[in-house]
Order: C-alpha cells, then structure tokens, then sequence
C-alpha cells in the first residue's frame, strides 16, 4: 500500500505542474486577448488627449496674445482691463446696483485701469446704459467704462430651457462667457452675476485671475430638500411632486449638477456673498473657506435717511409698498392674495383706505407676461382697484411712494439678501418679510434690543401681520420705523466700498 502511495507521488506532482502551465498558459491567453482588445483604444484615447490638449493650448496662446492686445492703450503703456460679467446690467435691480457700486470703487482705487463691462442688452447703446444706472441708482462711474455687447444672451433665457433649466442655463453661460473672451480678454475676470460655470473658462484659457460675486446659489440644499421632500414650488413642478420615480430622478440631477456647481466655483481666486444665508450654502458647494467672505451689497441707505419720517393721515388711508424685481422667486402672488385677505377681513371698525404699491423693474418680455398675469390675479380677487404697478421707475419716484408707504412688503422664500427690505426700512416703512433667508438672519434683527421689522409665512401670516402693524398707534410704528433707521447703516454705499476693495485686493498683487 504503502509502495502505491510512492509510485503515484510523482504522477501527482507531474499534474499538478502541467495544471499549473494550463493556468499560466491561460492567463497569458487572456492578457493578450485585452492586449489586442483595448491597445488600439488606448492609442486613440491618448491621441485624442494630446490632440485636445495641443488645441486648449493653442486657444490659450490665442487669447494670451488678444489680452496683451487689450492690455496695450494707443500709446504703448500697458493697463490692467478689469471685466465685469453681468449680461443684464441694464435691467435695474439689486444685483445691477452691486456692478456699478463695484465699478465705481475699483475706478477709485485704480484710475489708470481699463474697465470692460461684458453685457447682452444690445437693444440698447452705452450711454443708454449709464444713464439707466444714475436714474435708478444715483450712480455714474468716473471714469469711462467700455462695453462688450454679447448677442447670444438668449442662451441663458430660461424659457429656452423647459425641461433641465438649471444645466441648460449653465451650458449656455459657457458658451456665452466663450462670446464675451473671444471679444475681450482681460487680466481680471469678475463674475458679478452667478455665472459660476464661466469661472474655469476664463481662468484656465483665459488666464485672468478671477473672482466673483455670489447672489444665490444656483443650487443649494434647500432646494434639494424641496424636491427630496415632494414640496411643490416655482422650481418644482406639482406634477413631479406627485410622481416619487420622478423626484428621485430629479434629486439624482440636483445633486450631480451639485458637484458640478461646486467644482466650477472652487475655481475663483476671490469669492463674495452677500449674506448669511448665502455664505453657509456656498462653503458647503465651493469649499472655499479660505477665500470666502461675506460682503454685504450696497444699499443707497443715505438717500432715503435724509426723507424726514412722516405718519400718514388716518382718513387719507395707507399704502403698502413692494420693492422687487418681477421674477418667479419673489412670489408676487404671495403680496396680492394676502392683501386681499387683509381687505376680506372683517373689522370692528372702519379701517382707512388702503392700496398696494408693487414697484420693481421689468428685464424681458417674460417678466412684463408675469406683471400681466399678477393684474389678471388681482382682478380675479376683485382688488385690481386698490392694487398698481409701478415698473422700471425713476430713483425719485421710488423715494417718494416709500417715503409715503406705511408698511414695506417683502414675500421671497430665502431671500439670499434683500436690497429692497433695507430701502424700505431706511425710507421709515414698517417692514414685513418673510421669516427665512437673509431678512431673518441679517436684516430684520434686533437692534440694541430694539425690534426692527416683522416677519410672516403664508398667506393667513401676512394678512394678520399687516393687520396688526395697520391697528398700532402712530407712535409704536414712529418707535419701529426710527429703531430700523438705526439699524442700516451697516448697508451703506461706504460700507460696501471698503470690505468689497478688501476682499479684491489680492486680485491685484
């Protein structure tokens, strides 16, 4: 027995080397199987990198020659061209007053600059433009500004986008902001508008430093949270909150265009927001910490200061004012339906007349349809006769209704700052705004202890708020207006020139 063991030992370990080479023979097999599979692919692959690459480069040596170009005056003296990207700066809102607040302080600080404003209001000419900036705002620059008119501003267009606006608007600010280098390119590039996705064009081919101003997040998590809870809004559509397979997919593409916003922002060089608010959603997207601050926007707080406070008469009745742009967010309907629940209630005695004021600017034939539809909500409510619209108005006429107004109306859902509730408690309105964002965290606060300005939700909130504000005495609502007076100064133009020249300056070095 023992004998057969012996004798089959050797047979064994004879199969096992043979086994052995089988194994080898096999993997070689299938090595050189991949080998032939995925060579030819990674030639191509590799070729097409380098080819790519030699273009981007030869793209960037194209654009490094056209800013020297740009760089160099008449006389052969070399400028730094300082670009401001915001294709609606005609349009005549908080975020136009922070461009020219900016222009005018860096004219200021750096005279000899040439400044380039990148901008898609074609149906208008340069000087057009500045006088809509000093009829609005009160503000000229000092020096002269040179303007880059871009004809494909319609890409950004929301209504271009139906479906995926978010990802369509980004594409088409790249391929906008690919416009704008191609005319101008300059040394530093300064995204004033939110368009985050042209931040690595300009600095990657470009070359320019650059830096931006943050507005609102194009995408932040309490908007994830809305789709991620089945919360309809105006960027969630009711049917998709009906639909769970469709918020999923919805919340996959918020999340995954996330990653794509905060890679792009975490290319500037310089980034300010504007508030609170803003600030926790972009270090959470940008990942920017070290080069993030907050630098509040610019409100003309002294131009409405010097309006001494007056208490409108009892038996003229009051006027309750809203100061905003006529976009979906700022919820507009909001103003109208609570002011109609506001007129509906039954009171115990006669209340003075009232009428509601909404002021704001018009950028494009889809704001003027919406003004159109918020008329046609007005009369469906039956209030069209205590309800006006004041669109695109002078800086003056401004200052007159809010001077006149008793109570200032503000209905966004997270506003991210809120130029219009600062005017509107610096001009003696007793604010009410809505209880989230930056009028919560920034603006409407206690001053040494003292309230400020009301907050509200719904409809039923603002209609028992205005009611409340409209049952005080004279001197109650004296004691408010003059404690939210006090409290704005820290919004001022001055205010705004100092930390905005201090966030920048490395931009400079």
């Amino acid at each position: 027995m023992e004998k057969r063991d012996s004798e089959a030992l050797p047979e064994f370990g004879r199969r096992r080397k043979m086994a052995a080479a089988r194994g080898v023979w096999c993997l070689c097999e299938i090595l050189r199987f991949f080998y032939s599979l995925f060579l030819p692919g990674l030639i191509v692959g590799g070729t097409l990198c380098v080819c790519l690459f030699m273009i981007l480069w030869g793209i960037r040596l194209l654009l490094q020659g056209k800013k020297r170009a740009a760089s160099t005056s008449k006389n052969g003296k070399n400028h730094v061209v300082i670009a401001f990207f915001h294709p609606y700066c005609n349009a005549g809102g908080g975020g136009e007053r922070v461009l020219w607040c900016a222009l005018r302080a860096l004219q200021k600080k750096y005279p000899e600059a040439v400044y380039v404003v990148y901008t898609g209001d074609v149906d208008v000419s340069s000087q057009q433009i500045l006088e809509g900036a000093f009829r609005r705002f009160n503000i000229r620059p000092i020096r002269p500004v040179r303007f880059v008119f871009l004809r494909k501003r319609y890409l950004v267009e929301d209504s271009l986008y139906p479906h995926f606006t978010l990802l369509g608007q980004s594409l088409g600010s790249i391929l906008l902001g690919w416009e704008a280098l191609m005319q101008c390119v300059p040394d530093v590039y300064i995204d004033s508008m939110g368009y985050a996705f042209t931040l690595p064009l300009f600095k990657y081919l470009g070359g320019c430093r650059v830096g931006s101003y943050v507005h609102y997040p194009t995408v932040s998590t309490d908007m994830l949270s809305v789709v991620q809870n089945q919360n309809a809004g105006f960027n969630n559509a009711a049917f998709i909150t009906r639909n769970p397979v469709l918020s999923r997919v919805k919340l996959a593409y918020y999340r995954i265009f996330a990653v794509a916003y905060g890679l792009a922002g975490s290319c500037s060089d310089v980034v300010m927001v504007n508030s609170s608010w803003t600030l926790n959603h972009i270090l959470s997207l940008w990942k920017a910490g070290n080069r993030t601050s907050v630098v509040y926007p610019p409100c003309d707080v002294q131009a409405f200061l010097d309006t001494p406070l007056r208490e409108a008469e009892a038996a003229a009745g009051h006027l309750l004012v809203s100061v905003g742009q006529f976009r979906p967010e700022k919820n507009h309907p909001l103003q109208i339906r609570a002011f109609a629940k506001l007129l509906n209630e039954k009171v115990a005695e006669p209340r003075p007349a009232l009428k509601l004021i909404l002021i704001g600017g018009c950028r494009n034939q889809d704001d003027e349809r919406r003004v159109n539809r918020l008329r046609r909500l007005s009369e469906d409510l039956q209030v069209q006769e205590a309800v006006e619209f004041k669109i695109n108005i002078p800086f003056d006429e401004l200052k007159s209704y809010l001077s006149e107004a008793t109570i200032g109306l503000h209905t966004m859902w997270n506003e991210h700052f809120g130029i219009g509730v600062v005017e509107c408690m610096a001009a003696g309105t007793v604010i009410l705004a809505h209880d989230s964002g930056g009028p919560k965290l920034d603006i409407v606060i206690p001053h040494a202890g003292a309230i400020t300005g009301f907050l509200a939700n719904g409809e039923e909130g603002y209609a028992e708020t205005m009611a409340h504000i409209l049952s005080m005495s004279a001197e109650k609502r004296l004691q408010i207006r003059n404690n939210a007076r006090a409290s704005v100064s820290r919004f001022s133009d001055q205010e705004f020139e100092v930390s905005f020249l201090s966030s920048v300056e490395s931009l400079f070095k």
